[in-house]
């Protein structure tokens, strides 16, 4: 696949995306990066004041404060794209939860939660997003995570989640090929944005320790900016992407090969 550009162009113009857990990280630089490229973007989110402060940062976005985790809101959300702009071209499950959660401390509760999240919700997002997505042969990109295919100690409910959404990615593209609807994930590594303190829940010297160790086990020495991944999620919804289905794109600094 030929690396995305740089450069802002107008290549979705016209286009309407829905990103979820667009209020940083990650789907705030996906969400700039669609923009910045003509498309109309709803980016949904649980906090009101990261919502809007992410969706001023361009005229093109709009926001939505939704939670992945209930099953009512993604109807609601599909609803709100389709009705702000009568169409809907790209969804982009990007909303993730997780914890560091050792066997021994593992609750029904904690990993019905991380599931809720990472695999339910992207799945009832899918399904109401599909017959918009049909009448314009559309397309779904799951941000998935080097854990969803690289184990992990202490960890395994989320990488365990993250494996369920690479194989959803894979059977969906299958599933959905004869409606023309594309089916792709994107395996982010370690990537700055906020996630070992606010979803892990580590302090501020738990978390540098473990992007410590992560730097020095990722290939390339660094971890990840949002817009590394984002970059990769974007193209993967332009016309340069049309023939590729049913993939999972590692963006991690090589940590995968470790």
């Amino acid at each position: 696949m030929t690396a995305p550009s740089t450069q802002s162009s107008a290549t979705l113009d016209g286009k309407v995306v829905v990103i979820t857990g667009g209020g940083s990280g990650i789907g705030r630089a996906a969400a700039l990066r669609f923009a910045a490229q003509g498309a109309q973007v709803l980016i949904t989110g649980r906090r009101v004041a990261a919502v809007e402060q992410a969706a001023a940062g361009h005229a093109n976005i709009a926001g939505l404060v939704a939670d992945v985790s209930v099953p009512g809101d993604a109807v609601r959300t599909i609803g709100r794209a389709v009705e702000l702009w009568g169409r809907l071209d790209v969804l982009v499950n990007n909303a993730g939860d997780g914890a560091l959660l050792p066997l021994t401390e593992a609750t029904a509760e904690r990993i019905e939660k991380i599931f809720a999240v990472n695999v339910v919700g992207p799945s009832l997002l899918a399904a109401a997003a599909l017959p918009h997505l049909v009448t314009v042969a559309g397309t779904i990109i799951n941000v998935a995570s080097t854990l969803g295919h690289k184990p992990g100690a202490g960890i395994s409910h989320y990488a365990a989640s993250k494996a369920a959404l690479e194989h959803l990615t894979r059977c969906w593209a299958l599933e959905l090929a004869p409606q023309r609807v594309r089916v792709n994930a994107v395996a982010a590594g370690p990537t700055a944005s906020g996630a070992l303190t606010g979803m892990m829940g580590l302090s501020a010297e738990q978390a540098a320790e473990v992007e410590a160790a992560e730097r020095e086990q990722i290939p390339l020495k660094r971890r990840g900016t949002p817009d590394d991944v984002a970059r990769w999620i974007v193209h993967l919804a332009e016309p340069d992407a049309a023939w590729v289905t049913g993939q999972v794109i590692a963006v991690d600094g090589g940590l995968g090969l470790t």
